[in-house]
Formats: C-alpha cells, sequence, structure tokens
C-alpha cells in the first residue's frame, strides 16, 4: 500500500489518495506513517518539476492534496499537552502569493503546542522586522515556493542583521525552492521541504532552549 500511496500523491490523484488513507486508518495505521508518505510522494511531485513534467499549479495540487488529508479524521496531528512552547512568526515572503506549504506547517506547529503568528504571503521584509520586534518570537518561519523568493529571503535576514535582531532567532526556511546552497546563502539556520521534518526541527531547537535554561 505504502507505494501506491506514493504514486496516488505522484499522479496528483486526490480521490486516490483520500481512499487510501481511510483504509489504512481503519486498519490501524499510525498517522504519522501516512503524512511520511505523502510528503515522499509531495517529493517526486517536486522532482518531476524540476525536470520539466510538472508545473507550478502542479506542486500547488500536491499542496492542496495534503491539507485535504489533514482534514480526514484522525490525519490532524494530535494537540499538544504543552501550550505556547515558543513563539514563531510565519510568512511566505514577498513577491510569492502561495501559501499552502506554509498552512500546512502551521497547522502542524499549532498542533505541536508551538504559538504562531501567520503574516500571510507577498510579506515584505519590513513587516516581517516589525512583528518580530513586536512579539519577540524565538523562530521565523520564511516561505517561498519559486526562485526570486530566495533572495527576498536572504533580503529579511539583512533586514534582521542591520536591526540586531538576527542572533536571538533561528530562521527556518521551506517551500520548493529551498536548497542547502539557497541556506547557505540566505544565511538560515536550517531548511526543508517537509512540514513534518520543520516541525520537528523547530521541536528540537525548543528542548535545546529549555535545557539551556535548566544549565543557567
Amino acid at each position: 500500500m505504502d507505494e501506491q500511496l506514493i504514486q496516488a500523491v505522484t499522479e496528483l490523484n486526490e480521490k486516490r489518495v483520500i481512499q487510501l488513507v481511510k483504509e489504512e486508518l481503519k486498519i490501524g495505521r499510525d498517522p504519522d506513517d501516512l503524512r511520511q508518505l505523502i510528503e515522499a510522494g509531495m517529493k517526486k511531485v517536486g522532482e518531476i518539476y524540476e525536470q520539466g513534467g510538472y508545473f507550478i499549479g502542479d506542486l500547488i495540487m500536491a499542496g492542496v492534496i495534503y491539507k485535504e488529508v489533514l482534514k480526514t479524521e484522525g490525519m490532524t496531528p494530535p494537540k499538544s499537552k504543552a501550550k505556547n512552547k515558543a513563539k514563531i512568526v510565519v510568512g511566505t515572503v514577498e513577491g510569492d502569493l502561495h501559501d499552502i506549504g506554509k498552512d500546512i506547517f502551521i497547522c502542524m506547529l499549532e498542533a505541536s503546542g508551538f504559538k504562531v503568528y501567520d503574516l500571510g504571503c507577498d510579506v515584505p521584509k519590513e513587516r516581517f522586522i516589525e512583528k518580530i520586534k513586536e512579539v519577540r518570537p524565538e523562530i521565523v518561519g520564511l516561505s517561498g515556493i519559486i526562485t526570486p523568493s530566495l533572495a527576498a529571503m536572504r533580503e529579511i535576514v539583512e533586514a534582521l542583521e542591520a536591526e540586531g535582531l538576527r542572533r536571538q532567532l533561528k530562521i527556518i526556511i521551506g517551500g520548493h525552492a529551498v536548497s542547502q546552497d539557497a541556506s547557505l546563502m540566505i544565511g538560515a539556520d536550517h531548511f526543508t521541504k517537509s512540514a513534518s521534518e520543520g516541525v520537528a526541527q523547530c521541536e528540537q531547537w525548543y528542548k535545546e532552549r529549555m535545557s539551556a535554561v535548566e544549565r543557567a
């Protein structure tokens, strides 16, 4: 079944994906396993896009399918008992109007107990700076699906450095456009194309922060 689910996502067959997910949930399959399989399918969609076989709209459709899966009973991550673990400001950077990946990330962050401030999409660097000064988050998430988003992400990091805010923050970037090289260029602390992996990284930062507080 695993390969069938990955293939259904790769083919952007929403009806088949939902059907398979429901069937697996009925027999007791761990929702975390199913989310990982869906993200594996989304990764393949991204690879096909890079090879010229899919278009931006297809990347967006893969995200739509994931959002629909999360609406399926039993697939939304269980709410963490810990509330407001850390504050996270998240937004899709200026020039990019795509927010599906960001919304999936936020859904999973909130379920994990983080306090999320969603700035929406097409967000200029000035708005990020304003919100960061206002709420003083521990983490900032920058999202972008198109290549020009990388330059906008770098401008935000440079603005944070100029304002003296960079040291106190962890910065995670996400979306199809990001890569290890892009992360280094931008000056981010971490990059991801997986919502689950991104949340896991935020959890790790939170644990490290709490451990440092306990040692102090």
